[in-house]
């Protein structure tokens, strides 16, 4: 379980990464949507859904040929029951977690 919550830690910590979860709560979306909006290549965006990916926060699945990125929330629930262990957080909220999302995104 360590190495899981290691993997999902460090997926959160990358600002990119956190923008990607924050665009996945609304839907899923193919890769190229998912790198739109950033000034970075194809290739950049493919290695962070990467470790999105392997963290299990996401799922890439092709459908066609186009591959999608779907939220797995669930996946945040171990890293939630962790820290509630130290007494300092509720269970996960999507609905906070979106809006501390856009508020780390916000200029």
């Amino acid at each position: 379980m360590a190495d899981q919550l290691d993997m999902t830690f460090a997926a959160l910590a990358d600002p990119t990464r956190r923008a990607i979860l924050a665009m996945l709560l609304e839907d899923d979306m193919a890769v190229t949507d998912v790198a739109e909006p950033f000034e970075m290549s194809l290739a950049a965006i493919s290695k962070h859904l990467g470790v999105l990916t392997a963290a299990g926060l996401i799922t890439q699945e092709k459908r066609g040929r186009v591959k999608w990125c779907k939220l797995e929330p669930d996946a945040l629930r171990a890293g939630s029951v962790w820290m509630k262990g130290f007494g300092q957080m509720d269970a996960i909220d999507l609905d906070a977690f979106e809006a501390f999302l856009n508020q780390e995104l916000s200029p």
